[in-house]
């Protein structure tokens, strides 16, 4: 008999606030440029074409529940960058939905980070080539507890900030988003078909930066919640 029937992949799953249920996280899709001045501070023109989607690994998620956890810094880079962001997660089959329909998709919200080896996605981007690397590569997704939305509702408002070492380097409000979450599910959901498990990274607002070994995020979303992190070594 084959070993390869003996494999078994570790399930990635996540807590959600008020239950003792995990979230199964099947695909990670993120928003590029989806704040104006995100957008300038990326050289980019912040005019409202179709949104674009990059994915990041199920293995790219660390679960933040509460108190503080350390990840490592990541290996051929010397420009790593913080990204916050909110997540929503997608709890029923969505396939080339309406705008006016795309929430009733979304089964709960988390706020995230879209850690970046920023000078590996530019290198490539200028290039012509692929930033997947640049992106999708170990503990690159921290994420904190689900939101069921019966309980939270679907923000559309609401400040979302990260600190560095105390010290404020992004803060906005989710109502400057360029696409919302409704028109990015439905855009997303014509290229492919979205599925229970799947999470989207909305994008970030501007302010993102390096960080360095030692470091400590502090990221957050009105109504949301927090997550903290620590830079290691």
């Amino acid at each position: 008999m084959s070993y390869f029937l003996d494999i078994q992949p570790a399930l990635v799953t996540l807590p959600i606030v008020g239950s003792s249920s995990l979230f199964p996280v099947r695909r990670v899709y993120c928003v590029g440029r989806n704040y104006a001045a995100h957008a300038r501070e990326m050289g980019k023109d912040p005019d409202r074409e179709p949104p674009f989607f990059f994915m990041k690994p199920a293995t790219s998620i660390v679960a933040v529940n509460g108190s503080e956890v350390s990840i490592p810094y990541p290996s051929q880079t010397k420009n790593y960058h913080h990204e916050i962001e909110l997540v929503a997660a997608i709890g029923s089959r969505a396939e080339n939905v309406s705008v006016e329909q795309a929430l009733r998709h979304v089964c709960a919200y988390a706020v995230g980070l879209d850690m970046t080896r920023r000078d590996v996605q530019l290198a490539a981007r200028d290039a012509g080539r692929p930033w997947e690397m640049g992106k999708s590569f170990a503990y690159s997704a921290p994420i904190g507890p689900l939101h069921d939305v019966t309980k939270l509702g679907h923000p559309s408002s609401g400040a979302i900030s990260l600190t560095v070492n105390d010290q404020v380097k992004q803060r906005a409000d989710l109502s400057e988003l360029i696409w919302s979450v409704a028109e990015c599910i439905s855009h997303l959901s014509a290229l492919d078909a979205l599925e229970p498990g799947d999470l989207l990274f909305t994008g970030t607002p501007a302010g993102v930066g390096a960080v360095v070994a030692g470091d400590r995020l502090h990221g957050s979303i009105e109504g949301i919640g927090d997550l903290r992190i620590r830079i290691g070594s």
